[in-house]
């Protein structure tokens, strides 16, 4: 019975932090390649942390790693798409 509660709970998590990020991303918001990066970063973090952790601690560790590298990544994308429109 605890082994079916757990596996109903890792499903239930992924769905959720999946449907926030399709939300998220479809949503038509002006949002920045950052904070795209951050969201994308984060729902993929806290879906790898709850793949390999299997417990709340690797979701938000997981959650925390993947918004900063992907708000790394997507800042440089906008400094790069920033630099190209300047030197047009």
């Amino acid at each position: 019975m605890a082994i079916r509660k757990s596996l109903i709970h890792h499903w239930v998590t992924g769905l959720i932090v999946a449907m926030l990020f399709v939300s998220f991303s479809m949503t038509g918001c002006g949002l920045s390649n950052a904070e795209k990066g951050a969201l994308g970063g984060s729902a993929a973090g806290a879906l790898a942390g709850q793949v390999i952790g299997k417990n709340t601690t690797g979701t938000l560790i997981g959650t925390g790693i993947g918004l900063g590298l992907g708000y790394i990544v997507g800042n440089e994308m906008d400094k790069k798409n920033k630099a190209a429109q300047s030197g047009q």
